[in-house]
């Protein structure tokens, strides 16, 4: 049963050192007991006491790491129901499945599109994660040869996925050392894949055609000495399929069962033929509690709307995608270049810079933090306003870098122009558009 914050309190070294972020040790062990923060905050406390302390401060649903290095992919680890409670932290991991029974050429081609797929939205790079390999063939030194084949062509993640454990396990010795989650354990294999999980170290996946099967075999498993696992309910029915993943969610969170407490992995590529359908599976397990979601193939039409759909729902929507405070030169500006200002909610900056880049007309876009908060937010707020502008324009050092003296405000902060003037008397104060798409016009003008 999990430790309130005074038993917490008592394990803690009790400096009050406000290493972990905290003001004292007592602010940080309420925090751990409402699993707002997590052990390994805390430099100082012993390890005896991180033993004593590891249930109150894990996750009911465990964080499971896939591969290695800065690529690796971590799945689970969450913390509520409903993302407007806190946030969700580990975005749904989104791959694309070959098999060996495939050509060299479309294996090939299939890797090659996941490999390369890249989109920069709002200063984040969205791409897939995984390449899983399949055994259908049911011979091992075919399927080790697609292994190999896979992982000597990217660096994404990797599942291996046969019902052979002979194939199981000559993929898993030639790619364990890219630690793949292995697919999967069954009510008829659990024992063999327990024993190549614990010899090569890998993240195991567990399969069963109910949730009461998979949580027997969670039992068997964690108790036989593996933590790191995935579960499959074995659903292959939307219906069934989204009810499962809402029942794992909420018996782990809510009920604390800890048999479910653990990441999923959905096959949407096998739910279905018609590569929509596939996509709009893929989705609603991106919305509902899905750690991983595979995919038949990568398609870009379908993949940019998977990914902007996943950083939407897994961004902290209590905390707005903000820019860096600064001047920010667009196409090679120089002494006589107009001066534009706006604030640092990611949208807006990326928005008004493509519009400027559109125009040609080289340009210097100053960025003011205002929180992440757009236009009028933070002229509501009282952040985007001529005092604290003022006081950034003359501290930013635009004043040197430009001969001319004019300064560009959105149109939607026009009401303080005049105060702007007053702030800034040695600069002009010019009013831009109301609207983004209307400042290459502007600016050519």
């Amino acid at each position: 049963m999990a430790m309130t914050g005074i038993q917490i309190f008592k394990l803690l070294p009790k400096t009050n050192c406000k290493d972990c972020g905290f003001p004292t040790c007592l602010a940080f062990a309420m925090a751990l007991a409402a699993g707002k923060a997590e052990l390994d905050k805390c430099p100082h406390v012993s390890e005896e006491s991180k033993a004593q302390l590891a249930e109150s401060s894990a996750p009911p649903i465990r964080a499971v790491t896939i591969g290695t290095g800065d690529n690796a992919l971590k799945v689970g680890g969450e913390l509520v129901l409903y993302r407007h409670e806190k946030t969700f932290f580990n975005p749904t991991g989104l791959g694309v499945v070959v098999s060996d029974t495939m050509s060299d050429d479309e294996v090939t081609a299939k890797v090659e599109k996941a490999d390369k797929l890249e989109y920069e939205r709002v200063g984040i790079m969205l791409r897939p994660d995984l390449v899983a390999c399949k055994c259908e063939s049911g011979d091992p030194a075919k399927f080790e040869a697609l292994v190999n084949k896979v992982q000597g062509m990217t660096s994404l993640n990797l599942v291996l996925m046969s019902d052979n454990m002979d194939a199981l396990k000559a993929g898993a010795m030639a790619a364990k050392d890219r630690k793949p989650l292995l697919y999967a354990a069954t009510k008829d294999n659990a024992d063999a894949a327990a024993e190549l999980a614990k010899e090569t170290e890998c993240p195991l996946a567990v399969k069963g055609t109910s949730l009461d099967e998979v949580a027997e075999l969670t039992d068997k498993l964690t108790k036989a000495g593996l933590k790191d696992l995935v579960i499959d309910s074995g659903a292959r029915e939307i219906k069934t399929l989204l009810r499962d993943q809402v029942a794992i969610r909420r018996l782990a969170l809510e009920k604390k069962f800890t048999a479910l407490g653990f990441p999923t992995i959905t096959l949407p590529c096998e739910m279905t033929d018609d590569p929509m359908k596939e996509a709009m599976y893929a989705a609603l397990m991106i919305n509902k509690y899905g750690g991983i979601a595979l995919l038949s193939d990568i398609q870009g039409q379908a993949m940019f709307p998977l990914l902007v759909n996943r950083l939407n729902i897994y961004t902290d929507p209590q905390r707005p995608m903000a820019t860096k405070e600064g001047i920010y030169e667009i196409g090679n500006p120089d002494e006589n270049s107009p001066v534009l200002i706006t604030t640092n909610f990611s949208l807006t900056y990326f928005i008004v810079m493509g519009e400027i880049e559109s125009s040609r007309v080289p340009s210097y876009l100053l960025i003011i933090d205002t929180e992440g908060l757009s236009v009028m937010t933070a002229w509501a707020a009282g952040k985007f306003v001529a005092d604290a502008i003022g006081i950034f324009v003359k501290k930013c050092g635009i004043s040197d870098k430009v001969k001319e003296h004019t300064l560009i405000i959105p149109g939607l902060a026009a009401g303080m122009s005049g105060e702007l003037e007053e702030e800034l008397p040695d600069w002009k104060i010019v009013i831009g558009p109301r609207e983004a798409a209307h400042i290459p016009a502007f600016l050519k003008g």
